[in-house]
């Protein structure tokens, strides 16, 4: 668990949830690529999917099921076009047959073989089984693991990361906020400076580059279609879209036109900036990627696909309204120190909502993103890592309680929230002196996972607790 990379932590998907959609359909894409390896993918004649705990509690509002099969199918979450998965889903569910990888056809019934268990798998509340079924009558099957963020893992094995780290080392290892204070105050340079060095163990300038802006890209890309896309969310609860009645008003007396994402950006530098607007601007943005990540879009996971919309909010703030010349060197020190603070969160707690409850996704995104922006915004080493401590000490105990299992009421306006929190959490640690500080980040990275395992298994996203048992669908 040492060496999570900046990518690891922000990866690029498909929504609603990191854990509940790109874990399993990165854990159904490895199980076809054994086979494949093994060279059994040929003797498969049917398959079975069984999910458990977590996901079988919330997996059709997370569309579990479905990023199963597109895992399956062969489909690449960070490339496949969004628009063609309704088609693939539907012709696996009327001609009852899976095609592996675009290599074996199987049978697959999607009613009949996709089991939803209640109970726990020991290792994980995430669990799944897949099964092969041989030509030969025998049966194989495998467990994993979705530990939240996109992680996978088989039991007792390390996570099966995106990015190569094999045989590498850090040449400046983090596991603690202390240990990225004492690298800092070693080489005498900010947080963002560390975690390049690191970064570059296992890439070049330019694949860092390239990557990141990729990431840019697409979490601006992600605003950009939820605010200009209107309509009811999918799954049931008739959710109307805010994020496009929001920017309406935003941009209802301005005169600026735009074309695309990038001529957007600056028609919006163009705004009205008053304290409200900011308010606003700052809650459009981060609905409007949830919406979009709630209707099966390609988001970011920041550090999970519920939370993605908490760090594109606060950087577009940043860029936006605080610096209109900042270009995409302050974007790369941005997400590198938002991907350096999720990991340590990682690393000492958990980023998994099925693990720790919503503390684990908003509070940790607000955190990452509360430390980035204090960088920004000059802050030094110690007040970034202070401003990521407050941003999470206000977040902890918050629970995971989906109504009906989607990633919509409360996770989309959490994300708003959580936005703002970490945009005064930077304020707050900017005026301050760390030396003041009574409460060390590696303290409530502590206090967090203790308060993860004292919490309620109703309240870690079962939907059989909180808002999820006290609101009723007929209300909705």
């Amino acid at each position: 668990m040492e060496m999570i990379s900046v990518f690891d932590m922000l990866k690029i998907g498909v929504g609603p949830s990191s854990s509940h959609t790109l874990g399993p359909w990165r854990a159904a894409e490895q199980w076809v690529n054994t086979l494949e390896s093994e060279n059994k993918l040929s003797m498969v004649e049917h398959i079975e999917v069984h999910l458990y705990g977590s996901l079988s509690l919330t997996g059709k509002g997370h569309a579990t099921d479905l990023a199963i099969l597109l895992g399956l199918f062969g489909a690449d979450p960070v490339s496949f076009p969004v628009a063609n998965i309704s088609k693939v889903i539907e012709e696996i569910k009327t001609t009852k047959r899976l095609h592996c990888k675009g290599q074996k056809m199987v049978s697959f019934d999607f009613e009949k073989d996709i089991h939803f268990h209640r109970d726990f798998l020991e290792f994980h509340p995430n669990g799944m089984v897949l099964k092969a079924l041989f030509t030969d009558g025998s049966w194989e099957e495998e467990a994993y693991y979705s530990i939240g963020g996109g992680f996978v893992v088989q039991e007792n094995e390390e996570p099966l990361h995106d990015t190569p780290t094999e045989g590498n080392k850090f040449p400046y290892p983090i596991i603690k906020g202390k240990d990225l204070e004492k690298h800092c105050a070693d080489l005498d340079c900010d947080i963002s400076d560390v975690v390049f060095k690191n970064e570059l163990s296992l890439r070049t300038t330019q694949e860092i580059d390239r990557e990141l802006q990729a990431i840019w890209h697409t979490m601006l890309e992600c605003m950009y279609i939820g605010c200009h896309t209107e309509g009811t969310l999918p799954g049931g609860l008739n959710v109307r879209r805010r994020a496009f009645d929001s920017h309406q008003k935003l941009m209802a007396n301005s005169a600026a036109t735009y074309q695309n994402p990038e001529s957007w950006l600056e028609a919006i530098r163009k705004t009205e900036v008053k304290f409200r607007q900011i308010l606003k601007w700052v809650s459009c943005f981060a609905l409007s990627v949830n919406e979009v990540n709630a209707s099966l879009g390609r988001v970011v996971t920041a550090p999970t696909n519920g939370s993605a919309g908490v760090i594109p909010a606060v950087l577009m703030y940043y860029l936006v309204i605080e610096n209109h010349q900042a270009d995409f060197s302050h974007i790369k020190k941005f997400l590198l120190v938002a991907g350096e603070i999720g990991s340590i969160f990682k690393k000492g707690a958990t980023i998994s909502a099925a693990m720790g409850g919503c503390q684990a996704e908003i509070g940790v995104s607000s955190a990452m993103a509360a430390g980035a922006l204090t960088e920004l915004l000059g802050g030094t080493p110690e007040q970034a890592l202070m401003a990521a401590e407050i941003a999470m000490e206000h977040h902890l105990g918050l629970t995971c309680d989906p109504i009906n299992g989607l990633v919509q009421v409360p996770c989309i306006e959490r994300n708003s929230m959580g936005a703002i929190k970490a945009i005064n959490a930077a304020e707050l640690a900017l005026d301050s002196d760390p030396k003041n500080a009574r409460i060390p980040l590696d303290t409530v990275v502590n206090t967090m996972w203790k308060t993860a395992l004292d919490m309620n298994t109703k309240y870690k996203e079962t939907s059989e607790g909180g808002l999820a048992v006290g609101v009723y669908l007929t209300d909705c």
